[in-house]
């Protein structure tokens, strides 16, 4: 185990004279190679091929599998190549630029053309476009991460630095193989110490790494890959450092750089939308026996952060303070829920169908009330479809935020009554409160726009007083 396999996100991709100077020439012990790179589509591609993942706005594939407007899809891809052939312009001249843009041009009208044959085919009653959309979504996705993949591996080519393409996309592949296969047949004879190997972050499989892990693909493909090729180190280059708190809400010189933590703390986050790694991605990576390092693509001395599975704070105390302001609160209030689970199995059911995230959920004898994130169109849909199921029910929407104080360890006396007297001090109203005996997160609802400042005086109380410092690091880069 001499290599790492380093996954690089979209936002950090599209910098890329940066990537380029931070990381790709950039030696580590000594050494240019023995690194696999594992990269994302550039900033806001995505969003533009499947759907913005905040606002739900229209992509290729939500204008496709709508079909409001019949060939709206194709204006959508259209302005998807223009941006990518904007992109590439950014990067490369004469020669160079000819080609980046004809390979991304030809995926373009591949996609294009088979879109286009689906549809025609549809138009009969014996098949039906849902029954291939999964496959639509998966396609559209892998465009994304081929493009930034190929151009990377030219840009380093240019720069003297033997860089293989290696694409996981499966293009034309007469038929998918299950993951673990698809990786080490392609890895197969590839050799990271005599050249940098940059992979696309998506997979082609058969088991249709979508259809569970959604957006989180890459991060899956990054993590089969450390675990299957036996990474020393799995690192996942971010454009900020894992932190106390957003330094955007509490003030740089307040924060403190988390310098140590365990992957019980990083599912918390990744509840939270704070992903630093999807927690089946992380399993993956666990099992193999490999820590994770956070490091931010814009600092390349700073050591990063160090996700360990067996790490434990040597002094129990809060080490971070995180939340998420676009939740919605679904309050189901039914006498005849008293007693009987079916509310809940029904509800949550639903939720898992229309691929909304539950960040948590609470009860009474006859209350039960589903914190959701998601857009605003698959928000009212599940309103209307418990209101169907329930008609006797009282169903209510409430906007609200999550505020939550994480830690490896936190098992702590009065600590659950500091943070409501933080809160309660700064004159914010707790509506619920949410801590599992496990003690690693604690979870306060607030209304929406109290959202900054409980997140304000939760750092203070709980972290700023506190005078932590970052904490030291035990395993080297």
């Amino acid at each position: 185990m001499t290599h790492t396999v380093e996954k690089i996100g979209g936002t950090s991709m599209s910098r890329f004279t940066e990537v380029l100077n931070n990381i790709w020439l950039r030696k580590k012990n000594n050494d240019l190679f023995n690194r696999i790179f594992v990269v994302s589509a550039y900033a806001g591609i995505t969003d533009l091929l499947l759907e913005h993942k905040k606002t739900g706005n229209a992509g290729v594939y939500s204008c496709f599998a709508e079909a409001e407007q019949e060939d709206a899809w194709i204006d959508r891809l259209n302005l998807v190549e223009e941006k990518l052939l904007a992109i590439n312009k950014q990067m490369f001249v004469g020669a160079d630029l000819e080609d980046a843009n004809r390979f991304i041009s030809r995926r373009i009208r591949d996609a294009e053309q088979c879109m286009q044959s689906l549809h025609s085919l549809c138009s009969y009653g014996h098949f039906q476009l849902e029954e291939h959309l999964s496959t639509v979504r998966e396609m559209l996705a892998s465009i994304g991460e081929a493009h930034s993949a190929y151009n990377s591996t030219k840009l380093l080519k240019n720069n003297q630095i033997p860089a293989r393409f290696v694409d996981l996309t499966g293009w034309k592949q007469e038929r998918p193989l299950a993951i673990d296969q698809m990786i080490t047949e392609t890895f197969k004879g590839l050799d990271p110490s005599k050249e940098l190997l940059i992979v696309t972050g998506y997979t082609q499989c058969s088991e249709q790494l979508m259809r569970t892990f959604d957006r989180g693909y890459s991060e899956m493909t990054f993590a089969k890959i450390a675990a299957l090729t036996g990474a020393r180190e799995a690192v996942i280059h971010k454009e900020f450092h894992l932190s106390s708190a957003d330094p955007r809400l509490v003030g740089e010189e307040n924060v403190v750089t988390i310098g140590m933590t365990n992957f019980d703390v990083a599912d918390q986050l990744s509840n939270l939308g704070m992903e630093a790694i999807h927690p089946r991605a992380a399993r993956e990576i666990r099992k193999g026996g490999i820590h994770i390092r956070i490091k931010n693509t814009f600092e390349p001395d700073h050591l990063g952060t160090i996700i360990d599975n067996n790490y434990c704070n040597p002094r129990p105390c809060v080490e971070i303070i995180a939340g998420r302001k676009d939740v919605v609160g679904i309050e189901v209030f039914d006498q005849d829920m008293l007693g009987s689970p079916e509310h809940d199995i029904h509800i949550s059911q639903t939720i898992k169908e229309l691929k909304l995230q539950l960040v948590n959920k609470e009860a009474d004898a006859n209350s039960i009330t589903f914190y959701v994130a998601g857009n605003r169109k698959k928000i009212n849909r599940i309103m209307r479809l418990i209101e169907e199921k329930y008609p006797l029910a009282e169903v209510k929407m409430h906007n609200v935020a999550i505020v939550s104080a994480v830690g490896s360890d936190i098992k702590i006396k009065g600590m659950l009554a500091r943070t409501v007297s933080a809160l309660s001090d700064a004159g914010i109203n707790v509506l619920a409160l949410h801590q599992s005996v496990r003690q690693v997160e604690m979870q306060c609802i607030v209304a929406e726009n109290d959202y900054e400042d409980a997140i304000r005086a939760l750092h203070f109380s709980l972290i700023e007083a506190e005078n932590h410092g970052d904490v030291i690091r035990k395993i080297a880069v």
